[in-house]
């Protein structure tokens, strides 16, 4: 069951078509399949056995789609990582996951450098190039629960935590995007312009498997003029995975009449809440044409759906995938009533077989079957799904999970900060951004541009604070546990 089989599938529905399009490059579906196949070949000389993990640490281009699948050919597992991360951050995966291989580019080499010897370190325009001279490698014979991907996701803790997405949760993932998402016809071109290492390259495995053309955005960033270009220069019929504050740019840029997108049919957005006037003004500048999805690395891109047809119930999530069951529960598990807050609980053949290297967390996380989300939603009488909290804090800016504990402690290691607390305020672009109530150490002189330099130095750039309040003490309990949610009100200022 190697979930890889779906470009097999696709290249044999359609072997001369571009399987992608990168600036003004391209590769037909029989081209890549050859290349994939040569290259998981090209791995397996270089060391990593089946099992293995082969970590990609590659900004969105076509060496990305070919390792990722490369690596699932081959029964290795793919260790896909946000380029952006700082090395410390890197690093830890790397040890983590016990990493074999890495696949570096100009723009990530120097966050690995320290682990050349170490392991297999792999650049796009150098020792990677060269494993291709291997005859192709026959498509790995895999058990249906082997693991497939690690989608690292940080934790409470602080530390990042893989889940293990197996070759059956990627196939039920696929399955489910044909079956609730949108049906992929053969005319059917995706852009990508969110990260490949994320939803957009989740979603292209049931893209290739109908032998869609995949377009890659060159830009490093989101632009929304060049997303638009993209999709009326190659006359797009899905924007293949968007977080909510891409489709705000979209629709702020507010350039959508100049652009031909006649053909654009789906548009699908996930990984953050989308605002009701969001949903609206984009039914209004592109049609009810926008599915929401509601999913999390653990259960990937597959909880809850919302389709086009149904944007009017805006506020709602949506109702559960085919063949994934949630409930929600109470803090005992008891299973609670239509209207009743609790924990939002998923189980189906998407969710996770674990944390990878973490039995305490997996069994904290996975109980009966059942994934705990740690988020804090209702479902109505109909089966929707509303969303109210997040249990454990995560902020998410851009589409992108800050945990509040990793940068509390970095900001703690500064010598002039006492105590703090990290939350996510309410931002109009990137839906939030990280705010640091910081009580500094008595008759110390520090301000907020240091403390952000602080945190530039040991955190992805995402995540450091985009604001500092100086306060004299933090709110507490009797108990001494910060109380957060008076934090979110209007704070003393120091």
């Amino acid at each position: 069951m190697n979930v890889a089989n779906l470009l097999l599938t696709g290249a044999a529905r359609e072997p001369s078509r571009p399987a992608w399009t990168f600036g003004g490059r391209s590769a037909t579906y029989a081209q890549l399949t050859d290349r994939v196949a040569r290259l998981a070949a090209g791995f397996s000389r270089i060391g990593p056995a089946p099992g293995d993990r082969v970590v990609l640490l590659l900004p969105n281009a076509p060496e990305l789609v070919e390792a990722l699948l490369a690596a699932m050919w081959g029964g290795f597992v793919a260790v896909p990582l946000n380029w952006h991360l700082h090395p410390q951050e890197v690093a830890y995966v790397l040890r983590h996951c016990g990493a074999r291989a890495v696949v570096v580019a100009d723009e990530t080499e120097g966050a690995v450098s320290a682990f050349d010897g170490e392991v297999s370190v792999l650049h796009v325009r150098g020792a990677y190039e060269g494993l291709f001279g291997e005859a192709p490698a026959p498509l790995a014979d895999v058990g249906a629960d082997d693991p497939a991907w690690l989608f690292y996701t940080s934790g409470t803790t602080g530390r990042p935590k893989g889940a293990t997405l197996t070759h059956r949760n990627l196939l039920a993932m696929a399955l489910n995007y044909y079956a609730d998402v949108d049906r992929i016809a053969p005319d059917s071109v995706f852009v990508h312009a969110a990260p490949l290492t994320h939803g957009s390259g989740l979603y292209l495995l049931p893209a290739l498997g109908r032998g869609a053309v995949n377009v890659i955005s060159t830009a490093r960033s989101f632009d929304p003029a060049d997303y638009l270009s993209l999709l009326a220069e190659h006359r797009a019929t899905h924007a293949a995975f968007m977080a909510p504050t891409m489709l705000k740019r979209l629709l702020v840029a507010g350039d959508q009449a100049n652009h031909d997108l006649s053909g654009l049919r789906s548009i699908v957005v996930g990984g953050a809440p989308l605002y009701r006037t969001d949903l609206h003004a984009a039914v209004a500048a592109f049609g009810p044409i926008v599915t929401q999805i509601y999913g999390q690395g653990e259960s990937p891109m597959t909880i809850t759906v919302m389709p086009p047809r149904e944007w009017e119930r805006s506020g709602s999530c949506g109702r559960a995938f085919v063949g994934v069951q949630v409930r929600i529960v109470d803090a005992d598990g008891t299973e609670l009533a239509a209207g009743a807050d609790g924990e939002v609980c998923v189980r189906g053949d998407v969710v996770m077989r674990g944390y990878w290297d973490d039995p305490g967390a997996t069994a904290a996380a996975v109980r009966r079957g059942w994934l705990h989300t740690g988020d804090i939603g209702h479902l109505d009488g109909e089966g929707y799904l509303h969303l109210t909290d997040r249990a454990k804090d995560v902020i998410i800016t851009g589409g992108s999970n800050v945990y509040p504990r990793e940068v509390e402690e970095v900001l703690l290691s500064h010598p002039a900060v006492c105590e703090v607390a990290v939350i996510g305020r309410p931002d109009p672009e990137w839906g939030e951004s990280v705010c640091a109530f910081v009580v500094p150490v008595p008759g110390a002189d520090v301000d907020a541009a240091e403390l952000v330099e602080h945190s530039r130095g040991q955190l992805a750039s995402f995540k450091k604070p985009k604001e500092i309040v100086f306060i004299d003490a933090l709110p507490k309990s009797a108990a001494g546990k910060i109380l957060k949610r008076e934090l979110r009100g209007e704070p003393p200022r120091r």
